[in-house]
């Protein structure tokens, strides 16, 4: 399993044409405790860069962007009574969504982890 980074700080992992989507550890630090995730509608059409939701912190409220285009087909909705899941698993169990990948070659405009990890050093 692939896994790819945006510089608005959300992820893909990528198994086979499935994608699942959620916000970097770094992105979960940097808003503070998560109070709400506006996750969107199953069969959902989204494209690359779109808008796929949104989060909402003690900080701040900002958009989620999806790495890759593709139509919604799950969504992590335990994250609409625990959204503090983010915070304690934002790679794992605080992933937001999973889509029917459109168009494998966009992830070449997306980051590997090693990608990503220095260009949070420029940050």
């Amino acid at each position: 399993m692939s896994m790819y980074f945006t510089k608005e700080h959300e992820w893909v992992k990528i198994d086979g044409t499935t994608g699942t989507v959620g916000i970097s550890d770094h992105a979960a630090h940097e808003l503070g405790d998560i109070t709400f995730v506006e996750l969107p509608k199953t069969g959902a059409v989204v494209k690359q860069f779109g808008i796929l939701g949104s989060i909402e912190s003690v900080k701040a409220a900002s958009d989620i962007f999806s790495p890759v285009s593709g139509t919604v087909v799950t969504v992590n909705d335990i994250l609409d009574s625990t959204p503090e899941r983010v915070n304690e698993s934002a790679e794992n169990a605080g992933w937001m969504a999973e889509l029917k990948i459109s168009d494998a070659s966009e992830l070449k405009n997306l980051m590997t982890r090693e990608q990503y990890d220095d260009y949070l050093k420029t940050l």
